[in-house]
């Protein structure tokens, strides 16, 4: 098995400073995305709280097996599964510690969106906003639900285009990491075949660029570091409304 990955990340046309993060860590075969929120530029310090203590749970955790773990594993889940969730449930409690103890940084939180491929298989972990898509063969799929009030009312009752458009709230999450002591991570897994693209996106791109358009920009473009630069132009292009941050990541099963 063996992953390519690229990343990518712009501060938008509209904002004076990204508080997005990303982290590409191939010999984890992990990678993800973080969209931070909180005043006085704390969402930064936030989305970057989540993915360098992912990834530093991620790489202690390879070096000693026997680590003893901050958290109780999940028996319903596998323990690549457990090992992402509690690697997110850390990057929670570091946070929300952070923004508890300093009045500057309270109520700082952040999204996070990551993909860890193990066992020839592909888990991908969220809380909030950000999204993970699935690109195989031309199509393009969103593996990811957003944590958002506009996403719950769509999900309780069907509202038409014009009522989505008018959405007051449309940016409002109802899941972030750092915002409480504990927080509920979603797990998934996928099988991936050769040649899957994954992306990892901020809401920064998902909220300007339609699913086709990046369903385009995938399928011309085999390049990956190129394909990330053409879809942050197409955001930046559309308004640029939001920082904007994309990873891709390919999976070969040789």
């Amino acid at each position: 098995m063996r992953i390519e990955v690229a990343g990518l990340t712009h501060v938008g046309m509209k904002r004076n400073h990204n508080e997005d993060n990303y982290l590409l860590l191939p010999e984890e075969n992990l990678c993800c995305v973080a969209d931070g929120m909180g005043g006085h530029s704390s969402g930064e310090i936030a989305s970057k709280i989540a993915v360098e203590e992912l990834g530093e749970f991620f790489k202690m955790t390879s070096r000693d097996a026997d680590a003893t773990w901050p958290f109780k594993m999940d028996k319903t889940r596998n323990y690549d599964e457990n090992r992402l969730a509690t690697g997110i449930k850390l990057a929670n409690s570091r946070i929300f510690e952070k923004a508890s103890s300093d009045s500057k940084y309270k109520g700082m939180g952040t999204t996070i969106v990551t993909v860890h491929f193990a066992n020839s298989t592909a888990y991908v972990g969220h809380v909030g906003d950000s999204r993970v898509y699935f690109f195989r063969e031309g199509t393009l799929k969103q593996v990811t639900e957003d944590h958002s009030l506009l996403n719950d009312y769509l999900k309780a009752k069907k509202l038409s285009p014009e009522e989505i458009e008018n959405f007051p709230h449309k940016n409002v999450i109802v899941r972030a990491l750092g915002m409480k002591e504990s927080v509920v991570v979603d797990v998934a897994r996928l099988e991936p075949k050769e040649g899957d693209i994954f992306l990892l996106c901020s809401d920064g791109l998902s909220g300007m660029v339609t699913d086709p358009q990046i369903q385009e920009v995938l399928s011309r473009t085999t390049e990956l570091e190129k394909a990330c630069s053409q879809l942050i132009d197409l955001a930046n292009a559309a308004g640029g409304n939001d920082n904007v941050t994309c990873v891709l990541a390919r999976y070969h099963n040789h």
